[in-house]
Formats: C-alpha cells, sequence, structure tokens
C-alpha cells in the first residue's frame, strides 16, 4: 500500500515549506532563549506565534481572523506533519493553543474570546489548565476546589495539582464546584483567573529531569476574588465543558503522540550509525534489530493514525485513538531505553553546552536518559494508559464493563 495526497493537498505542502523556510525562527535562536515550560513564550516563542497567525498558519484549520486559512482536513493533516519534521513549535504554550483557546472560543463571551483567547493566538498571553487535584486526578467529578458566588464575584478556594505551567502561565482556564450540593458532575464550573491575583500560589514541584526547570506545579487557592464575569459558559455546566476541553486534548494526540514519536525515531536514526559502530558485531546485530523493530513500530502508529484520520473524515468515530496514544506513547519510552542502553555512558551525560533546551517535542540538548525518564509522563497525560486499555477493551473489543 503506497499512501500519497492528491495534487491540490500537495501544493499545500509547498506553499506551506516555502513560506515555513523564510520565516522559521532559527535553531540557535530558540536554544539561546529557551522556554523553560509550557506556560513560558520567550520573546522568540510570542513573535513566532504572532508570525504564523498573521500569515493564517497558527490554525490552517480555521478562519483567517482566528489565524488560519479555512483549510481542509488533510490539508492540516499535511501541515501538521511538516511542523513536526521542522522541529520547531507552533506555540510554547500548547495547552494554551489546543485546549484553552478553542475551549474559549466555544463557550465564552466575546469580551473573553478579546482578553483571553486572541492574545493566546497572537502569543501574547499564557494559559494553564486547571483540572487535577490530589483527590481528584482521573476523575475530575471528585473535584473539591470551591468557587462561591458572592455579588458580582467569585470567591474561590481550593488546591491543584499537575500543572503543567503554570509558573510561567499568565492565567488558569480553572475547573471548580459551584454547588456542592447538586450531583458530582452537574456542580462545575470554569472560571477564568489571572495567576496575579492575590491569594494564588504557584508552587513548582521538584522533577528528577532538569530541576531547575520545572513543569509541574501546586496551585493554591486562597480567598481569591474574581468577577463574576470571568465565569466561563454557564453557571454548574462545566461538566459539558471538560467534555469539551478533553476532546480539543484528544484532537492534539496526532501532533503530541504521533508526531512526537516520529520525531524522535528521526533523530535515532541519525544517531545509530555511531552508536552501531562502536559495538561488537553480535552487540551490534542486537542492537539494530531493536532499532529496526521501533522504527516498525513508530511506522504502525503512523498508519493508525491515518485509519482513524480516515474514519473521522467520513463521519464516523475514530476508537483509533485510544490505540495510537497507547502505542505511540509506550512506543516512545521504549524508544528512550532502547537508546539510552545501546548509547551507553554517553546517555547519561550533558552536553558539552551544558545545556538543557527548549520544550520542543525532541530536545537535542538533553541526554537519552532524560528523555526515557521524561517519557513515563507521556503514558499519563491526555489519558493514562491504564485508562486507554480499558477504553480498548469496552469500545474496540466490546468486552463488558470490569
Amino acid at each position: 500500500m503506497r499512501l500519497s495526497f492528491d495534487r491540490s493537498v500537495e501544493g499545500f505542502r509547498q506553499t506551506f515549506l516555502a513560506w515555513l523556510a523564510d520565516n522559521r525562527p532559527s535553531p540557535e535562536e530558540m536554544a539561546a532563549d529557551p522556554a523553560l515550560s509550557s506556560g513560558h513564550a520567550p520573546p522568540w516563542a510570542r513573535r513566532w506565534t504572532r508570525t504564523m497567525f498573521d500569515a493564517g498558519w497558527l490554525v490552517p484549520g480555521w478562519p483567517p481572523e482566528r489565524g488560519g486559512r479555512n483549510a481542509s482536513p488533510l490539508e492540516q493533516l499535511v501541515y501538521l506533519e511538516e511542523m513536526a519534521r521542522a522541529d520547531v513549535p507552533r506555540s510554547t504554550n500548547p495547552q494554551g493553543l489546543g485546549i484553552i483557546a478553542p475551549s474559549i472560543l466555544d463557550y465564552g463571551s466575546e469580551e473573553q474570546i478579546g482578553s483571553y483567547a486572541m492574545p493566546i493566538l497572537r502569543g501574547e498571553r499564557t494559559g494553564c489548565l486547571g483540572m487535577s487535584e490530589p483527590g481528584a486526578g482521573s476523575d475530575l467529578a471528585a473535584l473539591s476546589t470551591r468557587a462561591v458566588l458572592d455579588g458580582d464575584q467569585f470567591v474561590i478556594n481550593g488546591q491543584k495539582v499537575w500543572t503543567s505551567g503554570a509558573n510561567h502561565a499568565d492565567f488558569c482556564f480553572l475547573f471548580c464546584r459551584t454547588d456542592p450540593s447538586a450531583a458530582k458532575h452537574k456542580g462545575i464550573s470554569v472560571v477564568l483567573v489571572d495567576i496575579d491575583t492575590p491569594g494564588v500560589s504557584v508552587r513548582p514541584l521538584p522533577e528528577l529531569v532538569a530541576p531547575e526547570y520545572p513543569e509541574l506545579n501546586e496551585v493554591f487557592f486562597t480567598d481569591v476574588v474574581v468577577p463574576a464575569a470571568n465565569l466561563v459558559g454557564t453557571l454548574n455546566d462545566g461538566w459539558a465543558m471538560a467534555n469539551g476541553s478533553l476532546a480539543h486534548e484528544r484532537g492534539m494526540v496526532w501532533v503530541s503522540s504521533v508526531m512526537a514519536l516520529d520525531a524522535s525515531m528521526r533523530h535515532m536514526l541519525d544517531a545509530a550509525p555511531g552508536w552501531l559502530s562502536k559495538l561488537r558485531s553480535g552487540e551490534r546485530a542486537v542492537a539494530a534489530a531493536m532499532v529496526a523493530d521501533l522504527y516498525v513500530d513508530t511506522q504502525a502508529v503512523r498508519c493508525l493514525g491515518y485509519r482513524g484520520f480516515g474514519k473521522l473524515m467520513r463521519g464516523g468515530s475514530a476508537p483509533e485513538q485510544a490505540l495510537m496514544k497507547l502505542f505511540s506513547s509506550e512506543t516512545r519510552q521504549r524508544l528512550g531505553l532502547v537508546a539510552a542502553e545501546v548509547e551507553g555512558a554517553a546517555s547519561v551525560t550533558v552536553s558539552p553546552q551544558g545545556a538543557r533546551g527548549p520544550f520542543l517535542a525532541v530536545d537535542e540538548a538533553s541526554t537519552w536518559m532524560e528523555q526515557y525518564f521524561r517519557s513515563f509522563g507521556l503514558t499519563i497525560s491526555a489519558g493514562s494508559s491504564e485508562i486507554q486499555r480499558n477504553i480498548i477493551a469496552e469500545k474496540v473489543l466490546g468486552l463488558p464493563r470490569s
């Protein structure tokens, strides 16, 4: 089977590649001023996001006024492929661009769109997603952070955890309980909270990899007062919004899972000849076989992605998304481990520059061992491997719920 696109889609690809070659930030520029977390946007990242927005290449499937060019689904697919191959992010705030801004555009007021969503698209502001809590990880309905309506304002108390990029974000898209007497999933709302509001405290969580650049955070809310106008959508309708936000997150799977795996595989193939030349013949054969297996798995993930995409284009559902998320994140974990094992002692050596690179799909300034450690988070985000296996068992295999 040979996969190919029609002439108009390939023309779209070439138009984008020509624009990208003339406008993209250089690797040196990105490395000199790295993004330190998914909520941090250094000057080059803000300029780059705005450049893409103005040219209609930030979200090409959207209308021009939203940073797009009304691209077809297939055109969006080849665009995402080329962005991944270029090793340059559309935004260093992927949750803001991929989840928060679309959710505000779907549910927010015109004022909220103008103050929060559009600044994300123009690279002016960054947002973090306030969902998980110490007692509400995979079960959002168990959240306990309270937002009490008092006249024309909310008073918020509670705690979030595992909040990516909150240490650098400008605001939080906060899920909180607004009706404690209602059924668990019916008393939830979403409120926009600026991080510099009095009573908001962000505490980065120490990490094994690059502890000087923490990504995950605890966020505490103590008598935080925000205007009632910061309510997104209608009161107590946050559960529908959560499903919408998670749908946007799952829509990022192709980018965050498949494309990232493909980029990691390309970096491994580039490094493999140097590794293999240093091994004895027997070891070389074993290592080459492991690399070949990973390459085959990477292509299988890509085919799963195309298959699911084709179903979605025909208006159907795509349970392949769960298979793709599970297989791609676990394959990337195996890739990091194999690379670290084959490379040997060099896999734990920091680059000569002593730098830990920008927040990109593949971080060339980090070691393979560090990338292996990071891969464990990939098996949790956007739905853990355990949850994906449940979805596959019930939706794909038709097994009864356990």
